[in-house]
């Protein structure tokens, strides 16, 4: 028997997608962010 059918898990797909939208979202915004404050400090 495969080992992964032993292991089913009940968590729901569109919350595993939703953080990790979130995520790499936050990780955008972030280098965003200091990108706008290098070139404001850049002045």
């Amino acid at each position: 028997m495969n080992q992964f059918e032993n292991e089913i898990t009940k968590r729901n797909d569109a919350t595993d997608s939703a953080v990790g939208f979130i995520v790499s979202f936050g990780f955008f915004a972030t280098m965003f962010i200091i990108a706008t404050v290098v070139q404001f400090i850049g002045r």
